[in-house]
């Protein structure tokens, strides 16, 4: 039995790693220039703009999109098995909506520079993180899950209120849309720039989890087997939940809120390959790198105007979301 599920695992890992080679180059030469369509790789010597776009437009962009949907499904994978929670991602410590108070505050004071908004972002993304490990723990009802879970649901309605203040307060005609773009996610701005600013953190973070994922696993047991285990749950939850926190606060803070990622591709993952984080995670950082690159492929070229990548992950991963619980029962770990 383990030995069809080590191959099965292989299989599936050969085949996402050969989908995501073949939607990268597809994603590479598909655009609009020198016309809308695929690019021919055999004109590339003779036109020097073509190679412009290539290198500096499409490549980064192609490994941010990499980079953001490995983070968000491995974070995602992460939270699931820590908290015995397969209905929770990545932004439900409250990460996501600091990062985008913080983004939409940075806006409306009018420090529209990219470090400005993208700085402002991270700080109030791991503020919020912060703030729900403290409220956890001076919570007295429940287990320390429990506690953590509705500390995190506390900090997100927060600072969604927040944020819901800042674009009451923000200029209609100048600040409200570019808070409102930013809060939907997009690629666009991606470049060498960004990304070698999220590139370290983001790769910390992925680093950490991957060496780690083993004692994921075992922090999805309850806590009192954990503990005869040789585990502090406690102490090591807080802590991947913040290694985990940091790739999504760094991701979030550039690109923007991408929700649905690290929800739906775990359990895709696991549907394929069981619920043994020692493969989910790496997998899910896998499977979320393929879908975040499919999608903002998808508002790339698909329509003539481009549309923000958190409204393509939405639609897609709702839609998958639907189709998972209508296939089968997904049931609670803990």
């Amino acid at each position: 039995m383990k030995s069809k599920r080590l191959k099965a695992n292989l299989r599936f890992s050969l085949l996402t790693g050969g989908a995501l080679a073949a939607v990268l180059v597809f994603y590479l030469l598909a655009g609009r220039y020198p016309r809308p369509g695929l690019l021919n790789p055999f004109t590339l010597g003779q036109d020097p703009i073509a190679v412009r776009v290539l290198l500096s437009l499409r490549l980064p962009r192609a490994l941010g999109a990499i980079l953001l949907g490995a983070v968000l499904g491995g974070s995602g994978a992460v939270f699931q098995s820590i908290f015995g929670n397969p209905l929770v991602d990545s932004g439900f410590l409250g990460v996501s909506q600091g990062a985008a108070f913080g983004a939409a505050l940075s806006l409306l004071a009018g420090a529209t520079g990219f470090y400005a908004v993208a700085g402002l972002s991270f700080v109030f993304a791991l503020a919020a993180l912060w703030i729900s490990l403290w409220l956890s723990k001076t919570f007295t009802f429940g287990g320390q899950v429990l506690r953590l879970l509705l500390a995190g649901l506390a900090v997100s309605a927060f600072f969604s209120a927040l944020l819901g203040a800042v674009k009451y307060a923000a200029d209609p005609l100048s600040q409200l849309p570019d808070i409102v773009f930013w809060t939907m996610g997009s690629l666009s701005p991606m470049g060498w720039q960004r990304l070698s600013f999220i590139l370290p953190p983001s790769l910390v973070s992925l680093i950490l989890l991957l060496l780690l994922r083993w004692r994921a696993t075992l922090l999805s047991l309850d806590d009192s087997v954990s503990h005869a285990l040789g585990l502090r749950p406690e102490t090591e939850r807080a802590f991947l939940a913040s290694a985990a926190a940091l790739g999504v606060a760094t991701v979030t803070a550039v690109c923007g809120v991408v929700s649905w990622v690290g929800l739906v591709v775990p359990q895709v993952v696991r549907l394929r390959s069981g619920a043994d984080g020692r493969s989910v995670i790496p997998l899910s950082m896998a499977g979320g790198a393929l879908f975040v690159l499919i999608s903002d492929g998808i508002a790339r070229v698909l329509f003539p105007g481009e549309l923000p990548l958190g409204i393509v992950t939405s639609i897609l991963g709702a839609l998958a979301f639907a189709l998972l619980l209508s296939r089968r029962k997904m049931e609670l770990l803990r």
